[in-house]
């Protein structure tokens, strides 16, 4: 099979989703990956693991989120799978050597550590550049590495949702924020680190030269919301939110009779308006003059959104589905997470892999949503337990087991 990172060795140390998961998009195309553990654990094996002790983790992250709770810890084996493990005590200058080791013969180190971080342990570029010239340097933080948040803790809900206006744009007037993704802005900023990291890679073998990738939630986020945020940078307004009553009435959320939402999107009224009136059974709107007459004024669209909120209240979202999908203009229902995961659509374009796993047997993850002509991805394999492959590591890196046993005495490695 043609992998195109077959090769490529990443070692990743970073805790939460954005930085894992950036790694396990290099993963899937071949990369080796070695995805380093604090030796107290990690943040993401509790996000929505198994374990007994990590029952009262697991209930407040619901509490907190409303995650969906299984014994089945999907956070790990969606964003790590793939992947070598190895548990480290950065904290200590034996555990730092065996970093400097495993970077020494690297091709990329990914690291969510912040700016003084990097400088405490001596992992800033220059440090690293002076042991491995070829070695790309990717770092993913909360704000950036410049600026007054420089060395603030940022978690995708704070960084990437709130202060991005992400949440203000989806917000109604006099409505609370609505509830976030879970780890949305985690996702994008490691779609961002990936690009940034291959960009990288292929700069350094046209050029030769190694340098830094910076990714930032903030700024992922905001460049996600580049189509908003550009009409605010040359206008210096803000974006108006608005209720749905005051939306385009055929650019918008419909309830069904049985309590489900569709959008419409009507984008071109002189092409499928009478078709779409004759669909919902109302072919006396095809010649109304106040529907008819070019763009609609506030009253008359108001008058379009009462009508069509009541019509659509007459039919099930499954009878809607074929009558609206005929008339051939853009619409979508609006699906819950098991409806997502049982679309024929996504079934047909692969949007979920298999994954054999020795405990929880035969699951699924998301797969990559890049799809290569020739290239295909590697066949998942599980995300490494905890402190899994230390040991291995450690032998293939020239470590005798008496100077295993020694780290382990000074609590170096698990």
């Amino acid at each position: 099979m043609l992998t195109g990172f077959e090769g490529i060795k990443v070692i990743e140390a970073s805790s939460a989703v954005a930085g894992p998961m950036s790694s396990r998009l290099l993963a899937d195309w071949g990369a080796d990956v070695i995805h380093i553990d604090n030796t107290e654990g990690s943040m993401v094996r509790s996000m929505s693991g198994s374990d007994a002790n990590q029952d009262a983790s697991r209930q407040q992250s619901q509490r907190t989120s409303r995650q969906i709770v299984s014994k089945i810890n999907y956070t790990a084996q969606n964003t790590s799978c793939n992947k070598r493990g190895i548990a480290l005590n950065l904290a200590h200058e034996k555990g730092r050597e065996i970093l400097y080791n495993l970077l020494e013969n690297a091709d990329v180190f990914i690291s969510n550590f912040r700016p003084r971080q990097l400088e405490k342990f001596k992992l800033e570029f220059d440090d690293l550049n002076r042991l491995n010239p070829r070695l790309i340097c990717a770092t993913l933080t909360g704000f950036g590495r410049k600026g007054p948040l420089q060395n603030e803790p940022g978690f995708g809900p704070s960084a990437g949702d709130c202060r991005s206006g992400l949440l203000h744009v989806l917000q109604e007037p006099g409505i609370a924020p609505v509830q976030m993704p879970i780890a949305y802005a985690d996702f994008i900023t490691a779609m961002t680190l990936a690009y940034g990291i291959m960009t990288a890679l292929f700069i350094r073998e046209k050029t030769g030269i190694a340098q830094t990738v910076d990714a930032s939630l903030y700024n992922s986020v905001v460049y996600a919301l580049a189509n908003d945020i550009g009409g605010s940078l040359v206008s210096g307004e803000d974006r108006q939110s608005t209720r749905r009553k005051d939306r385009a009435a055929l650019m918008n959320f419909y309830s069904t009779k049985d309590d489900r939402w569709l959008y419409i999107m009507m984008t071109r009224q002189d092409v499928y308006w009478k078709r779409f009136c004759e669909a919902i059974g109302r072919e006396d709107l095809g010649g109304d003059p106040r529907f008819t007459s070019g763009p609609l004024n506030d009253e008359n669209n108001n008058a379009l959104f009462q009508i069509l909120d009541e019509v659509f209240r007459t039919k099930t979202l499954e009878e809607w589905k074929p009558l609206i999908t005929a008339v051939g203009f853009p619409w979508a229902p609006v699906q819950n997470l098991t409806e997502v995961c049982c679309d024929p659509q996504a079934r047909e374009n692969d949007f979920f892999a298999p994954l054999s796993h020795p405990k929880y047997g035969d699951i699924e993850i998301v797969a990559n949503p890049i799809k290569f002509g020739r290239t295909e991805e590697v066949t998942k394999k599980p995300a490494p337990e905890f402190n899994q492959n230390t040991e291995e590591i450690l032998r293939e890196l020239g470590y005798t087991e008496d100077d295993i046993s020694n780290l382990r005495e000074q609590k170096v490695i698990v």
